[in-house]
């Protein structure tokens, strides 16, 4: 890695539509000021994404996203080869395949690396790549270049960028990578700061309605057995409809039965049904 730059680093304060915790707003400073990539964990729907794009924007960067899927490649984040198109240009005699570099996509780290000004770059999700994965990339973000063999030209970052990479905790990380990151786990938000998330998104709610809200929200998240918790931006999506479809504080929790539109909370039949034999049991008690 190259040594850490003199230069004062800019600072991440929180944005008006993300609130951050003090330890999250000092997770990504620190990786500003080390200049190591920022490995963010967390449950689903807790922002980790949406942490990047502000990040980004508070600090007037331009936003990179590489989307990680089961079948991607770490050489594709750099670049890619495409044999095929030339192939097919030369069968019909197209004067550009003369030039291999007409063939060369670049990857989001490519443009990362040589983009005129510093970036953010969003790894999202890199527990859905191979275990190797991690492994493959550690060279390139060490020393922040790399080497194109079809060209034989070697491509370095003008700017170091600041990589924010996702994880949902599917699998382990090798140790090798997790040396290289600063890391910070996002904890399930508590109640304030739950409030306080619902305060930007919606504010001038009606008190009743989000009281029953996040009453009727925690004691889900808290029936033990559930496949799946309802996350933090499944809160917001049902809160949104509670509000759009007008319903009073009194019926938001449904009483004995599912909570009021719990489709947007509930995801699977399993969990449905564990609610719908809790209500009776409950009902048959009375």
């Amino acid at each position: 890695m190259s040594p850490v730059s003199a230069t004062p680093q800019p600072r991440f304060e929180g944005t008006e539509r993300y609130v951050a915790t003090p330890e999250l707003k000092m997770a990504v400073n620190a990786a500003l000021a080390l200049q190591r990539p920022l490995l963010i964990k967390g449950e689903p729907g807790t922002g980790k994404t949406m942490l990047a794009e502000e990040v980004a924007a508070a600090l007037g960067r331009p936003l990179l996203q590489w989307h990680i899927k089961s079948t991607t490649k770490a050489h594709q984040g750099l670049y890619e080869y495409d044999a095929v198109s030339r192939l097919r240009d030369s069968q019909l005699g197209d004067e550009k395949v003369r030039d291999i570099r007409n063939y060369i996509v670049r990857g989001v780290l490519w443009e990362a690396f040589e983009s005129e000004q510093p970036v953010v770059v969003l790894i999202d999700e890199i527990d859905k790549a191979d275990i190797e994965f991690p492994n493959d990339l550690l060279r390139e973000l060490d020393r922040m270049e790399f080497h194109v063999y079809e060209t034989q030209q070697t491509v370095k970052a003008r700017h170091r960028p600041l990589i924010i990479i996702t994880s949902n905790n599917e699998k382990d990380l090798p140790d090798a990578f997790l040396r290289r990151c600063f890391f910070h786990y996002i904890s399930f938000p508590d109640r304030d700061t739950l409030q306080a998330i619902v305060d930007v998104h919606f504010p001038g709610i009606r008190e009743g309605v989000l009281r029953a809200a996040l009453d009727t929200f925690f004691t889900l998240r808290d029936i033990p057995g559930l496949k799946k918790k309802p996350s933090t931006s499944e809160f917001l999506d049902w809160l949104q409809l509670l509000v759009s479809e007008g319903v009073p504080a009194e019926r938001v929790g449904g009483g004995d039965d599912l909570p009021t539109l719990a489709g947007a909370l509930l995801k699977n039949e399993q969990d449905l049904s564990l609610i719908e034999r809790l209500s009776a049991m409950n009902r048959a008690r009375r």
